[in-house]
């Protein structure tokens, strides 16, 4: 039995060929993902926040004292939203050997050779407090030493042309200068000798001349990104002195002058200080207009424009006014003139109480406006005279106290009338309505233009003010483009009449005709 098992084994080259191909396939698997571990294989996974990725990789190893613990299995960028500031953080996959790390593990990238290639170095803390899996590393325990690259990275074109410069210069400056050189050694003895207390005292622990360094370094770092500012702020300091260096005489003549100056101001300033009081009163009165000038600018910029013009225009004007002027004083100097002005004086306070119930009228209602329009309409060839002709007697309505008979008490009933034509409704119009001072916005009185704006209130006599809901709102008013008979001119008029300017025709465009 066991000779035919092998032999039928044996016999199968498929199946041989089947395991042969199955053992490659698993082997190159592994071994193409032996860096990045073994699977199947359980991980102890941290980060490690690395301000750069300094050219580290995934698959690059992590060592702890020179031993590989793990790889970098990724990287991946990581933005901090509040100060903007972008790091790497490097994802590792560690031995299970290695967990747990202390929490103060310090992280640091490496170079294997010069060529470049790159490992992350970690060194073991000290505390009690453990790193748990998926903890990170953060980038204040990470740092980047200085490498070989960069420190080749410096000596670029620009600086080896420098170099060479340099070189040359300083041997054409120290070429014949031996003896020279000898005697400033010779010199400098003397000197050496003595600084060697000096520097044992720089070097003592207690000197902390080391602290000296790092603060240096810590004020350089915060002044490099201010170094382009810096240089510029030289630039302008030498246009800002070459600029100075022109106007040095004005200024040499002004210091001259200077003494005077500040006599005459010392003797002046508190005539002035009444002056600068009143400013500063105006100026804070003068905020609201200030704040109004925003909606008021363009409007008053307009009005300056146009004045420009009328004010270059009123030059000869100007010339003249002053012969208007002598005149004008000497009509002022004559006693009756005064006496005048008195008896004017005298009739404006007087009249002042007048004006001050008649403008209402005017301003509110507009009631002398209309009456002038309206003595001009009766005036008037058309509605005048022929108006008054058409004119006819309307008898009172027959009623209790009506008014067509004498009676014992004003209008205050029914009409005996039966209806009117319609038959819609019965008259109730025997009642009287009068009103001899009608309000119209004066003085003490309702702020309404009652007079000829009232209403019929049938059924209910009325005598002095109407009650306010039989005033009706709404003024008319008048204005230049309004005829004698209340129409507005139609646009011909009003350019035969002056109040507007002749349309002028736009010429078509080609564009808009049709062909």
């Amino acid at each position: 039995m066991d000779r035919r098992r092998r032999n039928s084994l044996a016999a199968s080259p498929l199946l041989i060929g089947a395991v042969t191909t199955l053992i490659v396939v698993v082997a190159v698997f592994l071994s193409y993902n032996a860096n990045n571990g073994l699977p199947f294989v359980p991980t102890y996974n941290i980060k490690v926040a690395l301000p750069e990725a300094s050219g580290l990789q995934p698959s690059n190893q992590v060592r702890i004292a020179g031993t590989r613990v793990g790889v970098v299995s990724s990287l991946t960028p990581q933005q901090d939203p509040k100060t903007g500031r972008v790091t790497a953080i490097a994802n590792l996959k560690l031995e299970k050997s290695v967990e747990k790390l202390p929490a103060d593990t310090h992280a640091i990238v490496e170079s294997v050779s010069a060529i470049g290639l790159k490992y992350l170095e970690l060194e073991k803390g000290t505390s009690s407090r453990k790193l748990n899996a998926g903890g990170t590393i953060p980038t204040s325990q990470t740092r980047e030493p200085v490498n070989i690259e960069e420190l080749f990275n410096m000596f670029d074109k620009k600086t080896r042309t420098a170099i060479k410069i340099n070189t040359n210069n300083f041997g054409n400056g120290l070429a014949g200068r031996g003896l020279g050189l000898n005697n400033t050694i010779h010199e400098l003895r003397p000197l050496v000798t003595k600084a060697i207390p000096v520097l044992h005292n720089l070097a003592a622990p207690q000197t902390g001349l080391r602290e000296l360094f790092v603060a240096l370094d810590r004020a350089a770092s915060q002044a490099a990104p201010v170094a382009e500012a810096q240089a510029n702020q030289y630039t302008f300091l030498d246009n800002f002195f070459t600029a100075w260096a022109s106007v040095t005489k004005s200024l040499e003549e002004a210091t001259v002058e200077g003494p005077a100056s500040l006599q005459q101001a010392t003797h002046s300033l508190p005539f002035e200080a009444p002056l600068i009081r009143n400013a500063t009163e105006f100026m804070h009165l003068l905020r609201p207009s200030a704040a109004a000038l925003v909606t008021v600018a363009p409007p008053l910029g307009h009005a300056f424009k146009e004045g420009a013009v009328n004010l270059a225009a009123a030059t000869d004007l100007n010339s003249k006014l002053a012969e208007s002027s002598e005149a004008l004083a000497k009509f002022g100097q004559n006693p009756i003139v005064t006496l005048a002005f008195e008896d004017f004086t005298h009739t404006v306070e007087v009249g002042n109480p007048v004006l001050a119930g008649l403008a209402p009228e005017q301003a509110k209602c507009n009631y002398w406006t209309l009456a002038f329009r309206n003595v001009a309409s009766l005036e008037s060839e058309s509605i005048g005279v022929g108006t008054v002709a058409r004119a006819a007697f309307v008898l009172s309505p027959s009623g209790p106290n009506n008014e067509g008979f004498p009676s014992s008490a004003p209008a205050n009933g029914g009409s005996t009338e039966k209806a009117e034509p319609k038959g819609t409704r019965v008259l109730d119009s025997n009642h009287l309505h009068v009103n001899p001072y009608p309000n119209v916005s004066a003085p003490g009185q309702r702020q309404v233009c009652e007079a000829g704006k009232t209403n019929f209130i049938p059924g209910q006599a009325v005598i002095g003010n109407a009650p306010a809901s039989a005033v009706q709102s709404g003024t008319e008013f008048t204005g230049r483009e309004t005829n004698l008979f209340g129409e507005t001119y139609s646009a011909t008029q009003k350019q035969a009449l002056g109040l507007s300017k002749p349309a002028t025709k736009k010429k078509a465009s080609s564009k808009g005709k049709k062909k």
